[in-house]
């Protein structure tokens, strides 16, 4: 079965209740393998069969549940189109793609009016997709960043509520304030007495500034469940309908009473918007990573396109263009350069701020910045398919997933509001009947008290907001957490499984020693050697070129080469007969090398590759070879081990290169002469006696590795973020980013510690002294309000860490 993937943006939810009733109804969707609602991002990711569920049943559940999953709508120009049969063949490609939840062509007009998920399809991919067709779409209207503008709208009208609320609530307010003892000294208008004013005040902002409560409230119980809103529309209605009641009951009497509790249900709304306020701007805060990856991308492309250099749309490079990039500029897309030399900073991608000498046949990576040379780049890869869109998706996904600690919270948020309206009703009816018998106001005003202070929101928004918050702040780093679950597993890491090739070392081949015999001139040694070894296609051959070659000297042309497999090579230079290679080569032409083995041995037991040279007929030297250590591999590895980890190095290679690079960087424990396959088992081993295992490797050859242990890591550049096998990668291709992702990881779950313990402690807390009647009901307002404001604050903490040197 195929299986699929849909993130839906999700409108109206007012707390983690919500949340967990939305993904309650979509696992009931048949075909639904799994769904999980992110509140603080207001996203939900959904993985289902598509032969059984689409878009438009997960819309549709979530709409009935009362909620709202947002669109954009965009509409296209066509051209190309001929007869109605276009028309249709457009409209059910279009409709046909994932995303997509309708698609309308109208013939006459030659336009189409699509309404799609911003997260699941973009623009240029419907125009790609109809170009295939043989028609062209040109947008008409521009609706990028709809979902930033839907948070936004909802802010800005928020903020007219709340200044509504504020203006209608503030002589209520007053009222109360100054009829205490120790406040009478504050002068009232009389007006702000009668009770027939104090309706006409509180009615505005019961009902319009908050019917949201009691529509929210209306669609949870329609649908057999409690939330936020259930609380809050209790509350403000019991204050509101007992004032009402006692003001009919004065009619009459022509006293001014001030006895009512108008002021109770109006401040506290106006207290909730406020509080709500506060809220969606910190949410925004939170994710602030996503933001600033986006504003990387760079929006316009100069490109030769028929002979002519047009600066054109991001959007519209095509894989194959020639794009120029100038000093100063982004690189607009993924590629590889075909002229032209240039320093690129990439600290974006890497997080290293010296930039990087490129050059032609180098590649590079879109929105790195052209420092100081012109470049003619090739485009191989464009849109969604770039290294920071992969990015940028990885961070979605991770921001958008749920960490196994919020289980608890989600059970705690789905029981919650029941629990919470029947200890309110327990507390009236204790307050009526038994510590203040009779009085119907006092008892009223506890039950509202210990309604307001219950809110589950501050539960709600403990996790995702640290996971958005720290997960963000480690892609800033050129770390990148797959989910959610990683990174909670990741902090309980004690063993690391390091891979040789590519991980500890750097991957590559390169020229290490050069031991000449007495009186032999190096430059000359090296011009010999180098012209002979160039027309080798052996890696090692090219790994002594291209030392040579960085050493400022230039390379002839040999009259003669040969490659003897399993010796080494001959050649003729400058009417000079060469012999490079092994110790039998050596002896099979009879060339007496002394006592030069035991230097070539004291190289090999270091791990590096050497080969003897002779010069017509007489043993000249030896050049070596090896697999260089990564600068900062062993510095790295000791700040693992500072760590309490245990630290293992796992390679194909022979036990003696194996133990020689070990020895190097400082690692005791070495598992060699391993297939790939097997480095899986060698995983499953230290599982097996209770380790927790990360397996660090390139994401290609220890895949099953990768896969196998608790938490995969992927080294690599960025064009590797795709890796599949791996649950976190490292983009800086650095050991130290090991020790990073597990800092980064143990300062996320503390903070969600924090954040669980308060919020729950929160409610512990308050609900008692509400309930013991030491909380008047707006004060329970007000620091509902703050705990949720606070819970995203102490999540942000984490936007400002620094890594550990």
């Amino acid at each position: 079965m195929s299986q699929k993937e849909a993130t839906l943006q999700i409108s109206g939810m007012t707390c983690a209740a919500c949340a967990t009733r939305i993904e309650k109804g979509l696992k009931k969707i048949e075909g639904v393998e799994d769904a999980t609602v992110n509140f603080a991002l207001e996203k939900t990711n959904i993985k289902y069969d598509p032969e059984k569920a689409d878009i438009a049943k997960f819309k549709e559940k979530v709409q009935s549940l009362g909620y709202n999953v947002v669109s954009d709508k965009v509409e296209f120009d066509i051209t190309g189109m001929t007869c109605a049969a276009c028309a249709n063949k457009i409209e059910k490609r279009l409709n046909k793609l994932d995303g997509i939840e309708k698609a309308t062509v109208n013939f006459a007009l030659e336009s189409v009016l699509v309404e799609y998920s911003p997260n699941q399809v973009s623009v240029s991919d419907m125009k790609e997709t109809i170009k295939k067709l043989g028609y062209t779409l040109e947008q008409k209207q521009e609706k990028s960043g709809e979902q930033v503008d839907h948070r936004q709208k909802e802010i800005e009208k928020q903020q007219g509520k709340f200044l509504f609320s504020l203006i209608l609530s503030f002589p209520l307010l007053w009222a109360m304030v100054s009829h205490f003892e120790f406040t009478r000294f504050i002068w009232l208008p009389d007006m702000f007495m009668n009770p027939w004013v104090q309706l006409a005040l509180a009615t505005p902002v019961q009902f319009i500034v908050g019917g949201q409560f009691y529509v929210g409230a209306y669609k949870a119980l329609r649908n057999k469940s409690a939330n936020m809103d259930v609380l809050v529309a209790l509350g403000t209605s019991a204050a509101y309908f007992y004032s009402l009641y006692l003001s009919i009951k004065s009619i009459g009497s022509g006293a001014h009473m001030v006895e009512l509790y108008y002021e109770t249900s109006a401040v506290l709304i106006t207290l909730i918007i406020l509080g709500k306020l506060f809220e969606a701007k910190a949410k925004g805060r939170s994710s602030e990573a996503i933001k600033k990856l986006m504003g990387l991308q760079a929006k316009t492309a100069t490109v030769m396109r028929d002979g002519q250099e047009m600066n054109i749309p991001i959007e519209e490079v095509l894989v194959g263009d020639i794009v120029y990039v100038k000093p100063g500029e982004k690189v607009p897309v993924d590629g590889e350069i075909m002229e032209g030399r240039s320093a690129l900073d990439e600290s974006m991608l890497t997080g290293e701020s010296i930039p990087i000498d490129k050059t032609v046949g180098d590649t590079v990576i879109g929105s790195t910045i052209n420092k100081n040379g012109f470049l003619k780049i090739k485009a191989t890869k464009v849109g969604k398919d770039t290294a920071l869109a992969q990015i940028i998706k990885v961070v979605e996904e991770a921001q958008g997933s749920k960490a196994p600690i919020q289980r608890l919270a989600d059970v705690i948020s789905g029981i919650f509001v029941p629990i919470v309206v029947g200890i309110a009703i327990v507390t009236f009816l204790v307050w009526y009947f038994f510590l203040s018998p009779g009085e119907f106001a006092e008892a009223l005003e506890k039950f509202i008290a210990v309604l307001v202070i219950a809110c589950p929101c501050a539960l709600g928004l403990a996790t995702p907001t640290s996971i958005m918050a720290g997960s963000g702040r480690a892609a800033e780093f050129g770390i990148l957490f797959k989910g959610g679950e990683h990174l909670e597993m990741t902090h309980r890491l004690d063993t690391i499984i390091l891979d040789k090739t590519g991980t500890v070392t750097n991957g590559k081949p390169s020229l290490t020693d050069v031991l000449l015999t007495e009186g032999m001139d190096e430059t000359e040694f090296l011009k010999l050697v180098g012209t002979a070894e160039r027309n080798s296609e052996h890696p090692l051959a090219e790994a002594i070129v291209e030392g040579i070659k960085e050493k400022g000297i230039e390379l002839g042309s040999s009259d003669l080469f040969e490659a003897i497999p399993g010796f080494g090579i001959r050649s003729t230079v400058n009417g000079k007969q060469l012999f490079i290679g092994t110790r039998r080569l050596m002896a099979k032409h009879h060339i007496d090398v002394g006592d030069e083995l035991s230097k070539m041995e004291t190289l090999e037991k270091q791990g590096k590759t050497a080969m003897l040279v002779a010069i017509d007929g007489h043993y000249a030297g030896i050049v070596a070879v090896a697999d260089t250590i990564k600068e900062t591999s062993k510095e790295a590895i000791a700040r693992l081990q500072n760590m309490g980890l245990e630290v293992v190095m796992i390679t194909g290679d022979n036990t003696q290169t194996a133990k020689a690079i070990a020895d190097q960087v400082g690692i005791k424990h070495v598992i060699a002469e391993v297939l790939p396959e097997g480095k899986a088992e060698e995983v499953k081993k230290l599982q097996q006696v209770g380790k927790k295992v990360a397996m660090v490797g390139d994401g290609i050859n220890d895949a099953p590795a990768l896969a196998t242990a608790d938490i995969g890591m992927a080294i690599g550049t960025g064009t590797d973020v795709a890796m599949e096998a791996a649950d976190i990668t490292l983009i800086r291709g650095d050991l130290m980013s090991i020790a990073d992702a597990i800092f980064m990881s143990k300062k996320t779950i503390t903070n969600i510690k924090q954040n669980l313990f308060w919020a729950l402690a929160y409610n512990c807390i308050g609900i008692p002294i509400a309930a013991a009647g030491f909380l008047a009901p707006w004060l329970a307002g007000a620091a509902m309000a703050f705990s949720s404001v606070s819970v995203v604050l102490n999540a942000l903490r984490l936007q400002r860490i620094k890594l550990k040197a």
